[in-house]
């Protein structure tokens, strides 16, 4: 079984405390279609943190000068 913290649902406010993604940023996410997967419970969104980690990694970038 994953780990709870895995499993646990965050708002928007609380991705931007956890992981410093705006949450501006994830609202237009959503309405692109390009961001973290979410859970829509009723009409709050919500993320898993398995899924904002997963979607941090496929955007890593390594050896690229910036």
């Amino acid at each position: 079984m994953k780990n709870e913290k895995e499993v646990r649902l965050l708002s928007r406010n609380e991705v931007e405390k956890e992981f410093g993604i705006p949450r501006r940023f994830l609202e237009l996410a959503v309405a692109r279609g390009d961001g973290p997967a979410i859970v829509r419970l009723g009409r709050s969104v919500r993320y898993r943190v398995c899924d904002i980690q997963a979607w941090i990694a496929e955007r890593l970038e390594v050896g690229r000068n910036a």
